[in-house]
């Protein structure tokens, strides 16, 4: 298994840079494989998320289907990719953002019955308790 960089994986992702973009496709597409993955971590995706959000002023549908798009990948390997789908699940749905999300899905993974918040913005989401 190889770790990718959020700068690789982006641009694999838009195709933005004609020379980074074609050595990232070299490597997603002929290097990695099923048997040798490259490893996406979950501070790689989080970073993902922020740059489409903030650099590139991207929507959260587009977000989630970059996303998708990673999980989808038989020569990646995305941390804890179960609780990443139910994040980009909920940022294509409108449910709530995607770091909330994923916060959510991270803590009901480790057993937890609930989160505690004291954001508003996330009583879409229903693990989440805000404190008054």
């Amino acid at each position: 298994m190889i770790g990718l960089d959020t700068n690789v994986v982006l641009r694999y992702l838009l195709q933005d840079d004609p020379k980074q973009s074609q050595q990232a496709n070299q490597i997603v597409d002929r290097q990695l494989s099923e048997q040798g993955p490259g490893f996406i971590s979950l501070v790689t995706i989080l970073e993902i998320v922020w740059v489409l959000r903030s650099l590139f002023k991207q929507s959260s549908a587009e977000i989630a289907t970059h996303i998708e798009h990673l999980l989808a990948a038989d020569s990646l390997e995305v941390q804890n990719e179960q609780q990443v789908f139910e994040a980009a699940f909920a940022l294509k749905h409108r449910t709530g953002e995607f770091e909330d999300a994923l916060i959510e899905a991270l803590n009901a993974w480790a057993g937890c019955s609930r989160t505690l918040t004291f954001d508003r913005k996330t009583t879409r989401l229903p693990h989440f308790q805000v404190i008054a």
